[in-house]
């Protein structure tokens, strides 16, 4: 998920292509009276920020600013583009392509600081403007692609490309303009283009309806424990940080479990009392519910009507045309090869876990308990043994800032000097090998009630040459956060969502690119998770594992048979996670595949959906989707549609890449800067597969990914 981009990354917020300005985050200061700041000469989003990095002035801000500012800077922007199109002079790269990523500074600097708090800290009056200003920025966005002076001059130019004497950067950013352009409609009928306008104000409207429906959906179905015994197999710690959560939520005296935003909860694997696990399940399951159903469908058809404007049989098409995948077809050829290895692996493992429990069979409630188990006696592992030596600050500083030194050579200082845009919320001074500054790194890792779920990167400034722009980069996890003077344990699962997210933040931090619209992770959908896995190698690294796992009291190492075990023991639980990642990732492909007259109405969304996952053979009854339609924010609340298989996809790259670190021959620094200097540096500004072989020498192979979750090829 950059861009709101993750291990479960997040849909992106809206974002204004035409400038390359992109989607960020927003500030936890105290709301002012009023829709409209009194003085705009105060309203902090008209200048640029004089902080480090230009981070923007949170204690600064407040609510009465946003709108004031979305105004401004959505009139200064169309101002901007009128006056390119308008140009008496013949179009060159300068007046015409680099002028339009100059444009929008206002737009840009609200943009980021509002999304990031509409994701992040949320409150009633910012999830009322959300409401009124998607659809308008949706509108803005189809007027900067589809103004028809400013297209003529950008395809004039790119008719003349080669002529132009342009640089690699400059010449993939033309590209890129003028195809997004294209892509968006600017060649059709004036009458269709207001058709398409309608669409994307309409889908824009009802992607905000589905994720504000899932965040109060999501706080409603929390599970409420009257008594700690209920809890029975949660570690200590957990059940504490649940008795904290009550408390925080109004729940005095009782234990809250609050949701994650995938189907499985962690507390699965734990809780002794069958019938809690089966309420747990059930509640995740249960969320988004008729209102989510019904806005899905309705965006699955606006989707399907307009890929036929655009000239695509289904909106897969469209969406898979500009990723790295290039066909729908390439995509249905990936689900081939990976659904039989994984459903014949979860069926080993089911199996062993029927055995361990004495039934049957297993079922979907009882499926981690039991896994669980296995892991405990197969490898002597239990997985709470972990807690102990998993400490949130050791796991940051001398896990994952420690490796990004290893591997990259850069330092991270605290900078409890600067303001972030909410009290958990910290910042770090990023500087580079040679000591020069690099960027800024917020990282915001506890659970509250204002945000929302998962775990993503967004950006809050963007690196850009032409901008004079460092990044300043964020992180977010929702961590459970534990009562005053207690530690912080993790996981496995948060140890590695962790460095997940930290790969996602490297990406931004590495950018070295002139042009905001080609910067760090601006790249497409089914790439973009690609660095963020690679650098999940890193948790489990000896060198690092070894500084970082001790226990939180004493010091100790993590005992040294642990990391081997939990090697092994990972490998028990890749049918299950490869089974439940692909029928997620087919429900999507199946709600973007068909035409609008063939997708069922809402009554009938639980039952498309088993159609779908029997159709790919993924009907596994103990296994249900990582997600399902009513909460799959991924797919229905942002950017993800027809794109969800680019975790698996990306996972492909990950495992050569990993592979690649391991054997080729180098030392870890001398891989990492191979690494950054081809891949992680070029952003977009090269095409992303030729950057991935720049790397590793060839074609992705499939075998590396396939030996890793246990399985062999499909014949």
């Amino acid at each position: 998920m950059t861009s709101a981009k993750s291990t479960e990354t997040s849909p992106s917020s809206p974002t204004t292509a035409g400038a390359g300005a992109r989607s960020a985050t927003a500030p936890a200061a105290p709301a002012a009276a009023g829709r409209h700041a009194d003085d705009a000469a105060s309203n902090p989003f008209f200048t640029p920020s004089e902080l480090p990095y230009g981070l923007p002035p949170f204690a600064r801000i407040r609510h009465a600013h946003f709108l004031p500012a979305f105004e401004r800077g959505l009139a200064e922007q169309l101002a901007e583009v009128a006056a390119i199109g308008a140009s008496p002079d013949p179009p060159t790269f300068e007046n015409t392509v680099a002028a339009l990523e100059r444009s929008g500074a206002v737009l840009r600097r609200v943009s980021a600081v509002f999304f990031n708090k509409a994701n992040a800290d949320s409150d009633r009056a910012t999830r009322e403007l959300e409401a009124e200003i998607v659809p308008r920025l949706a509108a803005h966005e189809d007027a900067l692609l589809l103004d028809p002076a400013l297209f003529a001059r950008v395809e004039a130019l790119h008719d003349d490309r080669d002529g132009l004497g342009l640089d690699e950067e400059q010449a993939r950013l033309l590209a890129r303009h003028h195809g997004a352009r294209v892509r968006a409609g600017a060649r059709l009928a004036a009458g269709q283009q207001q058709r398409l306008r309608e669409l994307n104000a309409r889908l824009a409207t009802l992607c905000t309806e589905f994720q504000q429906n899932l965040r109060a959906d999501t706080a409603a179905a929390a599970l409420v424990v009257d008594r700690a015994e209920e809890l029975a197999g949660l570690p200590a710690d957990e059940i504490a940080a649940a008795a904290e959560n009550a408390r925080a939520l109004g729940h005095d005296g009782a234990f809250v479990l609050s949701l994650l935003n995938f189907t499985n909860q962690p507390q699965l694997a734990a809780l002794e009392d069958a019938a809690l696990r089966e309420r747990l399940l059930a509640a995740s399951m249960g969320r988004g519910g008729a209102a989510n159903a019904a806005v899905a469908v309705t965006v699955a058809r606006l989707r399907a009507e307009r890929a036929a404007l655009l000239g695509h049989p289904h909106h897969a098409s469209w969406q898979v045309a500009d990723q790295t995948a290039g066909t729908a077809g390439a995509v249905e050829e990936m689900f081939e090869k990976l659904i039989g290895p994984a459903v014949a692996h979860a069926e080993r493992e089911g199996a062993a876990l029927a055995t361990a429990a004495g039934v049957p069979e297993v079922g979907p409630a009882d499926w981690q308990f039991f896994a669980e188990r296995v892991r405990r006696q197969r490898f002597d592992l239990d997985a709470a043994a972990l807690r102990p030596y998993l400490e949130l600050e050791a796991v940051l500083r001398d896990g994952v800032f420690h490796a990004a030194t290893l591997v990259y050579g850069i330092t991270f200082r605290e900078r409890p000097d600067l303001v972030a845009y909410h009290p958990d919320a910290r910042v770090f001074e990023v500087h580079d090998a040679d000591g020069g500054p690099l960027g800024l790194y917020v990282g915001d890792f506890h659970a509250r009630e204002s945000k929302r779920g998962g775990a993503w990167m967004n950006e809050l400034v963007t690196q850009s040459h032409l901008l004079g722009q460092r990044p300043v980069v964020v992180n977010n996890l929702n961590i459970a956060k534990p009562a005053a003077g207690e530690p912080v344990l993790l996981n496995w699962h948060e140890v590695t969502t962790l460095f997940h997210e930290f790969g996602h933040a490297l990406h931004g931090l590495f950018s070295d690119v002139r042009y905001p619209l080609l910067a760090g992770t601006e790249v497409p959908r089914d790439f973009v998770e690609f660095p963020s896995q690679v650098n999940e190698m890193w948790a489990e690294w000896p060198e690092v594992l070894a500084r970082y796992a001790r226990h939180h009291r004493t010091g100790e190492p993590m005992p040294p048979e642990l990391p081997a075990k939990l090697r092994e023991a990972e490998r028990f639980g890749e049918g299950f996670d490869s089974v439940e990642h692909l029928s997620a990732a087919v429900l999507d492909w199946a709600w973007h595949t068909l035409p609008a007259a063939e997708l069922p109405d809402a009554a009938g969304v639980a039952a498309f959906e088993a159609a779908v996952l029997a159709r790919y053979g993924l009907a596994h009854p103990a296994i249900p989707p990582r997600y399902r339609t009513g909460y799959f924010a991924h797919v229905f609340g942002g950017g993800y549609a027809a794109g969800y298989y680019g975790y698996r996809w990306a996972e492909v790259l990950d495992a050569d890449t990993v592979r690649w670190f391991r054997e080729n021959g180098r030392t870890v620094r001398e891989s990492g800067e191979v690494f950054r200097r081809e891949l992680l540096s070029r952003g977009n500004s090269v095409d992303p597969m030729t950057a991935f072989r720049a790397v590793v020498g060839h074609d992705p192979d499939f075998g590396p990914l396939l030996a890793r979750r246990g399985a062999t090829a499909t014949p």
